[in-house]
């Protein structure tokens, strides 16, 4: 599957989800009306979804991308990170890519300061669970399905892309991602 394909599946969920999508609630409804999406597919087509989920979601593997996770979740553990990125992919196309190449535009996303719920898990997940649904057959099928697909999933290296830096550093996330800073670490 390609990547204008992906993202018009992820927007058709957006739409049928109607409402605020920034809310963790807004994203998991984002997620169930992505597995009906995906499940009216055929399962080659599932599984080409995941495949550009897959890429997608290694774009974002970034320490800056990180570092904002960390600033608007109140802190941020590995799977933490991948469930910010389901949550990320649920605000669609333009605020992923805006995110990926400016991390500090998320101060434009319209979150909550208060609210460090924002996290999709179901997201990460939503191929697997439309599989089930297309096919009637358990998990075990569907990464099956995925590693007899001709192309391998992209390895994620070990670090993510970019520089890392101190999260816990004002000064650095200051001048790195300064309007996510003042929004979450205001000066007193």
């Amino acid at each position: 599957m390609d990547r204008e394909t992906f993202w018009d599946i992820v927007e058709r969920a957006r739409r049928a989800a109607g409402g605020e999508t920034v809310t963790a609630e807004g994203a998991e409804a984002v997620a169930r009306h992505l597995v009906a999406e995906l499940s009216a597919l055929s399962p080659a087509a599932i599984v080409g979804f995941e495949q550009a989920y897959d890429d997608v979601n290694l774009e974002g593997w970034r320490w800056d991308l990180w570092a904002a996770a960390y600033l608007m979740r109140g802190g941020c553990s590995d799977d933490g990170f991948d469930y910010f990125r389901g949550w990320l992919v649920a605000q669609g196309r333009t605020v992923w890519e805006r995110a990926v190449a400016d991390p500090d535009s998320l101060a434009d996303a319209g979150v909550d300061p208060e609210d460090d719920a924002v996290e999709c898990e179901a997201v990460l997940s939503a191929a697997g669970d439309a599989y089930a649904v297309a096919t009637g057959a358990g998990a075990d099928a569907f990464w099956e399905a995925l590693d007899a697909a001709d192309r391998a999933a992209p390895a994620q290296p070990a670090d993510p892309a970019g520089e890392d830096f101190d999260f816990d550093d004002d000064e650095q996330m200051r001048a790195r991602l300064p309007r996510l800073t003042a929004i979450y670490r205001p000066v007193e």
